[in-house]
């Protein structure tokens, strides 16, 4: 008889993983068993990404990994939207799905790998948890909130891969995140295309959530989540007005004083041809409005730079926007056409040399901005949620730090403690990305 074991591959951003969390628990609910190699599976899925065409190769390399080594290979995610991209590179895959596309995906692998006979119900083997399966560590998790977008960016070609935004139900949301926080979760992502627009698609109808109304919006959700005592992360936050009324909650402590602002240019002309807000002043006010409520406030965000038409006063004024701004963490990435976006389209193209040499130009200028910042967290107490206790030490992050995406903070003289711990600990040294503290007695 069958094993009926499935083998995954789980690519991309977080809000992917959550989609690979969803198929997951759902395949384990339905009897099949998960393997941890190629060679152990019956059949794999691939769950790709498809937003750059670094990620569409990673996505595309994966799928003939999985055929050479495994051979039954089914794919899902946001390149699957393209099939005959898929198909063209990979004709032997067994099924294609599009992203967030859990019932297809199953149904997929019960034709090619039928289900196994029913038995008897063992708790120790059959019982999930109320959360389901999670790819995170059990100390943290991600929170979707909301699927899709509404904006269409010409860069970006994720509204035609996951479609407008659909913001799921308040209390179906609160729900989980106290099933995770029951679960031993310490720290809760909360992740979507365009958090701060919670909502809007429902016209922040009112909900329900254990017999209480609550309005379908961001900062009731924020509300209703700092009050479970765990750390509340908040990402892809666009800086509309409203976002305005979250910052005296993370000076209150019902939030982690960070936000992940996705702002990818500052010249107006660029933000036009990116079809993104233009307005820039208005951004630094805001900024510096937040940080006059909240003083510790992190700020994390992602540019392009080398984008169709960026001048050399463009990118002097991105440089600018960053000695105003002094954000904590930033990503940049050089411009590359995506298939399918509006902005292949567009007029002058900036040659690869001056791509390459603005990236440098920029992560130069900012690295010192974020190591400035780190410094002068020296001396200072700060708390840490642990992630890793191994031979080489102790790492953990604090309020700043996003897992995998931003720095860590080092810890000496820890013995004793263990991963999901929040500490107290006072800050001895920094680098340009990471912290070096010792915990606090007593």
């Amino acid at each position: 008889m069958s094993s009926h074991k499935i083998g995954f591959v789980s690519l991309g951003c977080p809000k992917a993983l959550v989609d690979s969390e969803r198929i997951l628990t759902e395949l384990r609910g339905g009897g099949y068993e998960l393997s941890d190699s190629y060679a152990g599976a019956d059949l794999v899925v691939v769950n790709t990404c498809g937003f750059i065409d670094e990620a569409r190769q990673e996505s595309l390399d994966a799928i003939g990994e999985a055929l050479a080594e495994n051979g039954k290979v089914i794919v899902t995610g946001c390149l699957g939207a393209n099939v005959s991209e898929i198909l063209e590179r990979h004709p032997s895959v067994l099924a294609v799905t599009g992203p967030h596309a859990y019932a297809e995906v199953v149904a997929a692998v019960q034709k090619h790998l039928p289900p196994p006979p029913a038995r008897e119900h063992d708790p120790y083997v059959d019982l999930l948890p109320p959360q389901g399966l999670r790819l995170t560590p059990p100390h943290y998790a991600y929170l979707k909130i909301s699927e899709g977008c509404n904006h269409r960016c010409s860069f970006c070609i994720i509204p035609s891969m996951r479609g407008d935004l659909v913001s799921r139900p308040i209390g179906e949301v609160l729900t989980e995140a106290e099933a995770l926080v029951d679960a031993g979760v310490r720290e809760l992502l909360v992740i979507s295309q365009d958090t701060s627009a919670y909502g809007v698609d429902v016209k922040y109808r009112t909900g329900f959530h254990g017999g209480r109304p609550l309005r379908t919006d961001l900062l009731n959700l924020s509300r209703a989540l700092g009050e479970l005592g765990v750390w509340v992360r908040l990402h892809y936050v666009y800086p509309y007005p409203h976002v305005d009324a979250l910052i005296p909650l993370m000076a209150d402590g019902l939030l982690l004083p960070y936000l992940d602002v996705p702002l990818q240019h500052a010249s107006p002309h660029i933000l036009k041809a990116m079809r993104r807000p233009a307005h820039v002043e208005n951004t630094l006010e805001r900024i510096h409005s937040w940080r006059g409520i909240c003083p510790d406030l992190a700020i994390r965000s992602t540019f392009i730079v080398g984008f169709p038409g960026e001048t050399e006063a463009d990118f002097e004024a991105l440089l600018e926007f960053l000695d105003q701004a002094q954000l904590d963490r930033v990503g940049c990435f050089a411009y590359s056409p995506v298939a399918g976006a509006a902005a292949n389209a567009l007029p002058g193209a900036v040659p690869e040399e001056i791509k390459r040499e603005r990236l440098a130009r920029f992560m130069e200028k900012q690295a010192a901005i974020s190591a400035r910042r780190l410094q002068d967290k020296i001396g200072r107490t700060i708390e840490v949620l642990v992630d890793e206790v191994g031979d080489e030490g102790v790492i953990a992050r604090s309020y700043a730090d996003a897992p995998e995406i931003d720095g860590v903070v080092h810890l000496t003289d820890a013995e004793g403690v263990a991963v999901g711990d929040v500490l107290l600990v006072e800050v001895e040294d920094a680098d340009e990305h990471d912290l070096y503290a010792v915990p606090q007695l007593g």
